[in-house]
C-alpha cells in the first residue's frame, strides 16, 4: 500500500472492528475494496452495527431508512 499523508488521522477516526484488516487508515484503499465487493466501509454504519460484518446496501438502508421517510 502506498503512503498516506492523512494516516494518523484516518486511524483516530477509523471504527473497523475486523481484527486483520490491511486497510485500516487507508481510506482510499478501504472504499475501493468494500465497493468492489458491493459494500460500503465499516465508517458508514454506527459502531454496534459495524461489529455485525453485514456492510451490505441493505443493512445500511435497513439503518438509515429512518431518515429518509
Amino acid at each position: 500500500m502506498n503512503a498516506c499523508a492523512n494516516l494518523s488521522g484516518n486511524m483516530s477516526s477509523c471504527i473497523c472492528s475486523y481484527p486483520s484488516c490491511e486497510r485500516k487508515g487507508f481510506c482510499c484503499e478501504c472504499l475501493r475494496y468494500h465497493l468492489g465487493m458491493k459494500q460500503l466501509p465499516g465508517c458508514c454504519f454506527p459502531k454496534e452495527a459495524e461489529k455485525t460484518y453485514d456492510r451490505s446496501f441493505k443493512q445500511f438502508v435497513r439503518i438509515y431508512k429512518h431518515l429518509i421517510d
